[in-house]
C-alpha cells in the first residue's frame, strides 16, 4: 500500500509538470519550440511530432526579422539523398544502380581520386553562441546575384532559403571572406548539401577547397560557417591570370570547331594531351591542377572539362559517386540529350573515347552516382555516342590505324555470320552483361549489323540463344562505331543482360 501511494504521488506530479509546460508554452512559442527541438535531438520525441499539420515540408514561419528562414527539426536532420527517392524512381529520372554490382575494369581502375566535401561540425555552449551572434556578419550576401539552372543544376535543386545561403557561401568564396555567419537558420545536412552545390557548380571557384567548418547551437543551428582556402587564395590575382591564360589556349582552338559536339570532342581530346593522371598531384581537386598544372586526378579532369564547355557555352555538369572507389566524371547537355563523359578514364595509351558520351546503361555496371548527383538529369541521348568520322581529334592525328586499336589483320570480321558468332562468343565468355570491342572489314558490313539491330534480327541470329543458356528474361545493346584507317570499323559494344 505504501508503496502504491508513492507511485500515485509521482504520477500527480508528472502530470503537474506537464501542464505546467503546456501552459508555458501557450504563451510562449520560444520556449515550446526550444523544448520540441531539445526532445527530438534526445530521441525522445518522435520526428513526426514536430510537423504541423498541413504546413510545407520543409521550411517554417520566418523569424521577428522577417527574413531568415527556419527548417523544422526534421528537415534539419534529413538527407537531400533520402529526400525524393520516390521521384527519383520516376519515368526519366537517374535512378543509381546497386554499388555491389558496380566495378571498375582493370585497366582504369586505378585512376580515380576523388575527395567528397569534408565538414568539420561543432556544437558550441550558450555563451560562445551569444558572442559569435554579437561579433559575426553575413559578410557578402550575394543578394544580387542570378545563377542560370541550366548551367549551374546543383543551385535549381535547392528551394529559395537554400539557394539564398548558396548565393552567400558564393559571394563570400569570391571576396576571399571565409567567416560569416548564415543568412539562413540551418542543420548540418542542409549546410553540407549547399556547399556542395556551390562547389560542384563553379569549377572556375579554385581556391576554394572542398571541405569547411561549421559551428552549431545545442538545438542544431549553425551560427558560423568557415571556408578553407589552398595556396592559390595567397595571390588570386597571379593565380587567376595563369588559370585564364591557361583555359585560353584550349578555348581559342575549341572556338574554330562547328557545332557543340565538335568542340567537346577537341576539348576532350585536347585535355587527354595535357594532363598526366597523377594521384599525388598537388590542389588535385581543382581545375586549376589541370590546366596550369597538366597534372591531376579524376576531379580536375572532371573541373577542368566542365569548365570548359561552360566558357564556350555548352552546359557540362560535375558528377560525382562511385566506381569501384570515389570517382567524378561529368554530364553534358547536346542538342539531343544528356550524356555521360568520364575524360579521365579515357587518357589512356592510346586515348580512347571507351567512356565518352555514354548514357545510364552504359555506365550501370562501372559508375554509380551518389550525395547530389543522383539528381541530376538521366543521360539518355544517342545521336552524338562516338565522334564522327568526318571529326579530327585535336592532335591532328585523323583515323586511328587498326594497330592503334590493339587489333591484328587475322581478327577482322569478314561476314554477317561471323560478327554474331563473335558477340555470342565475348558475351558468353563474360558469363553475362560486358563491354568488347570488334573489327568489321568496312562499311558496309557495319550498315548490315546496324540494320539487324533496327529490325530486331540480331535476337534470332544470337541473342536469344544467349538470353536461353544464361536464364535471363531481357538485354539492352549499345554499339559505338568507329572508322579506322583502311576502311575497318571497330564496334564497340555494351551489353547489358538482365535476370
Amino acid at each position: 500500500m505504501k508503496y502504491i501511494k508513492k507511485l500515485l504521488y509521482l504520477l500527480l506530479g508528472i502530470l503537474s509538470l506537464l501542464s505546467l509546460i503546456i501552459i508555458i508554452g501557450a504563451f510562449n512559442a520560444d520556449f515550446s519550440d526550444n523544448l520540441s527541438n531539445f526532445l527530438y535531438a534526445h530521441n525522445i520525441l518522435p520526428q513526426a511530432a514536430l510537423r504541423e499539420e498541413g504546413a510545407p515540408k520543409g521550411l517554417s514561419v520566418s523569424d521577428a526579422a522577417g527574413d531568415r528562414h527556419t527548417y523544422t527539426s526534421d528537415e534539419l536532420l534529413r538527407d537531400i539523398s533520402e529526400i525524393g527517392k520516390e521521384e527519383a524512381a520516376q519515368e526519366g529520372s537517374y535512378v543509381p544502380p546497386e554499388k555491389s554490382v558496380v566495378e571498375a575494369p582493370a585497366r582504369v581502375a586505378d585512376k580515380s581520386g576523388y575527395v567528397p566535401v569534408q565538414d568539420t561540425n561543432e556544437q558550441i555552449d550558450d555563451k560562445e553562441a551569444k558572442d559569435l551572434e554579437n561579433q559575426l556578419t553575413y559578410g557578402e550576401t550575394g543578394d544580387s546575384l542570378t545563377f542560370d539552372t541550366k548551367f549551374y543544376p546543383y543551385y535549381g535543386m535547392l528551394d529559395t532559403p537554400l539557394q539564398k545561403l548558396y548565393r552567400q557561401i558564393y559571394a563570400n568564396a569570391i571576396s576571399l571572406n571565409g567567416i560569416f555567419t548564415p543568412v539562413e537558420k540551418v542543420g548540418t545536412v542542409q549546410l553540407k548539401n549547399v556547399f556542395m552545390a556551390v562547389f560542384n557548380d563553379h569549377p572556375e571557384i579554385f581556391w576554394l577547397d572542398c571541405a569547411y567548418r561549421g559551428k552549431f547551437s545545442a538545438d542544431g543551428i549553425c551560427l558560423q560557417i568557415v571556408l578553407q582556402f589552398n595556396e592559390t587564395a595567397d595571390n588570386l590575382s597571379a593565380s587567376e591570370t595563369e588559370f585564364d591564360q591557361a583555359a585560353e589556349e584550349i578555348l581559342n582552338g575549341a572556338r574554330s570547331m562547328g557545332s557543340d559536339y565538335e568542340k567537346e570532342v577537341y576539348v576532350h581530346d585536347t585535355l587527354l594531351d595535357r594532363i598526366r593522371y597523377n594521384l599525388d598531384a598537388p590542389l588535385n581537386q581543382t581545375a586549376y591542377s589541370a590546366l596550369v598544372n597538366d597534372q591531376t586526378v579524376c576531379a580536375g579532369y572532371a573541373r577542368a572539362f566542365q569548365y570548359l564547355m561552360k566558357q564556350l557555352g555548352v552546359p557540362c555538369y560535375y558528377c560525382t559517386g562511385y566506381a569501384g572507389q570515389n570517382h567524378a566524371w561529368n554530364i553534358i547537355v547536346l542538342d539531343d540529350g544528356f550524356y555521360n563523359v568520364d575524360s579521365t578514364w579515357d587518357d589512356t595509351d592510346p586515348n580512347t573515347y571507351d567512356y565518352f558520351n555514354k548514357t545510364d546503361g552504359d555506365f550501370a555496371a562501372t559508375h554509380a552516382r551518389e550525395d547530389l548527383s543522383v539528381y541530376l538529369p538521366a543521360c539518355n541521348g544517342q545521336k552524338y555516342q562516338a565522334p564522327e568520322n568526318n571529326v579530327q581529334t585535336a592532335s591532328g592525328s585523323g583515323k586511328r590505324s587498326l594497330e592503334d586499336a590493339g587489333f591484328s589483320p587475322d581478327a577482322v570480321l569478314t561476314g554477317l555470320e561471323d560478327y554474331y558468332q563473335n558477340c555470342y562468343y565475348n558475351i558468353m565468355q563474360s558469363g553475362g552483361s560486358v563491354q568488347f570491342q570488334s573489327v568489321v572489314n568496312s562499311a558496309d558490313l557495319w550498315t548490315q549489323c546496324y540494320d539487324s539491330y533496327n529490325s530486331g534480327a540480331y535476337a534470332d541470329a544470337y541473342m536469344n540463344q544467349v538470353l536461353s543458356e544464361l536464364n535471363a528474361s531481357s538485354c539492352q545493346v549499345d554499339i559505338q562505331a568507329e572508322e579506322l584507317s583502311g576502311g575497318n570499323i571497330l564496334l564497340t559494344h555494351n551489353i547489358t543482360v538482365n535476370y
